[in-house]
């Protein structure tokens, strides 16, 4: 075979090659960002004042909740319910449970989660900022925040919720109310405020 024919042969194995390695480049690149995309809004905080990162309860937190909330029923609302594991607990112990969640993400996560338990229609969840949110008509309140978020919340609370409401705070207490009852559990601690209290107090500051 000729110098030129070997050469064309050469080029043409070089020019496949490349076709071979860009079409890889791109699948992987493709996957990367498909991943990215799907797994960003699980763990990176949504857009918003005061960051809420996704942090999933453990069984333990869950639990500890409902120990609080034994004997308590009506409405029940999960402030920043990432992927909806409290409120569809709520929902199966026969609370009318609502999710508040700034993410769109994990709000339809846990809508498609609420199907594959069962609960379809009776958790239901919502993308809400919940300093836009109203309390006066909720009778229990679970919150798993994060420091700063605490005093603004607490301030809201106080105007707004009704005197039978019960509110359960996880992980971060609230910066002046005194807890009615308390589960100390390290990172699955659970601390539990009677708004009748809360109230009163506001009130009385006030």
């Amino acid at each position: 075979m000729s110098g030129e024919g070997e050469a064309l042969i050469e080029d043409a194995g070089n020019s496949r090659r490349r076709k071979i390695g860009l079409i890889a480049a791109g699948i992987v690149g493709g996957a990367a960002v498909t991943i990215s995309a799907v797994a960003a809004p699980f763990v990176l905080p949504a857009m918003r004042k005061i960051c809420l990162p996704y942090v999933p309860a453990t069984q333990e937190q869950v639990g500890n909740v409902f120990k609080l909330l034994q004997g308590r029923s009506g409405s029940l609302v999960d402030l920043g319910s990432g992927d909806g594991r409290i409120v569809i607990a709520a929902a199966k112990q026969g609370f009318r449970a609502v999710g508040y969640e700034l993410n769109p993400w994990l709000v339809w996560y846990s809508r498609l989660s609420a199907i594959r338990h069962g609960v379809f229609g009776k958790a239901r969840f919502y993308r809400r900022d919940l300093f836009k949110a109203n309390f006066a008509e909720l009778d229990n309140v679970v919150i798993f925040g994060v420091p700063q978020l605490m005093p603004p919340l607490e301030e809201k609370l106080s105007q707004e919720l009704q005197r039978n409401a019960k509110v359960v705070a996880c992980r971060f207490v609230f910066p002046t109310w005194l807890p009615s009852q308390t589960i100390e559990a390290g990172v699955d601690s659970v601390w539990a405020y009677e708004a009748k209290d809360i109230v009163m107090r506001y009130l009385w500051e006030d």
